[in-house]
């Protein structure tokens, strides 16, 4: 399903929307078989974020596509691609990673509450996420999003997710985002019963989190993928980025529609953006 111009018009007030059916069977059947093996083999940039003292199970991993031909053909064919074009009015979608959120059947960890485009060297507003879950998930255990936090014009300090620390510690340059979770109720909290296929879309400066998944008799997978429009820059930013990119060659202000980030959308006859440097240059590096 295409996003249609109410679903287009409540992303820009939103600054998220939920789409339903999005994905054909096909599609779910091949990116769940890279999650799968994902899970059974975690990739090098995996963390496990519940403690040692924490129940349950809680996975994520970055960049499956660089490793999972499953996951790359997903991202090159599925229709995400052309959906982020729609809502963010782009002529061009570039694809910058993806990462995925495993948690099993009575987690109780949160995602904490934040914003993705400051943990990125990435600038502009056409910057978006598609979060796709792969099993069932009840409201209590779904994203959380809050409605037109993309338009207070503010940048919160990014945290590392397992440890709590600042990502950019020795700077002042972005603000402490404020303790959301102890004031629910000032907010407009964002979230849906969702069954495989569906997705949310939202902003890169949409506010957002996640409950455990202690409420679920199941486990829950969901996967995001992150796209870059026509106004995004590669930028600077006050410490190292997560992920950290190398071998791109790009200047600060740059476009980041280059090779190493691939036009996925509209793809030009004859070009294969599964062969894209990024995917096949053993010199390209990522790091968390």
């Amino acid at each position: 399903m295409k996003p249609t111009e109410k679903h287009i018009e409540e992303f820009a007030a939103n600054g998220a929307v939920c789409l339903r059916g999005v994905l054909s069977s096909d599609d779910l059947e091949q990116l769940g078989r890279g999650v799968d093996k994902d899970i059974a083999e975690p990739g090098p940039l995996h963390t496990l974020q519940q403690g040692e003292q924490d129940e349950g199970f809680f996975l994520t991993d970055f960049c499956l596509a660089q490793r999972l031909p499953e996951v790359r053909q997903f991202v090159v064919a599925s229709p995400a691609a052309e959906v982020a074009a729609s809502l963010l009015g782009s002529a061009r979608i570039n694809f910058f990673y993806d990462a995925l959120w495993a948690k099993g059947q009575s987690t109780p960890k949160r995602t904490r509450w934040h914003q993705d485009q400051p943990y990125y060297p990435v600038n502009g507003q056409q910057f978006c996420v598609l979060w796709f879950p792969l099993d069932p998930v009840a409201k209590p255990s779904c994203l959380e999003l809050i409605a037109g936090s993309h338009l207070w014009g503010r940048w919160f300090q990014p945290e590392l997710s397992q440890a709590g620390q600042d990502l950019y510690a020795d700077t002042a340059a972005m603000e402490r985002l404020p303790d959301i979770e102890s004031e629910r109720d000032k907010y407009e909290i964002l979230s849906w019963d969702m069954e495989p296929g569906d997705c949310i879309a939202f902003h890169g400066l949409t506010v957002h989190g996640a409950p455990g998944n202690a409420a679920s008799d199941r486990a829950r997978r969901a996967v995001s993928t992150f796209w870059m429009g026509d106004d995004t820059v590669f930028a600077e930013r006050p410490g190292t980025v997560r992920p950290l990119f190398e071998g791109h060659r790009l200047e600060f202000g740059d476009p980041m529609d280059c090779g190493y980030f691939p036009r996925i959308w509209p793809q030009t006859e004859g070009e294969d953006p599964a062969q894209a440097a990024r995917f096949t240059d053993p010199d390209f590096r990522i790091s968390i």
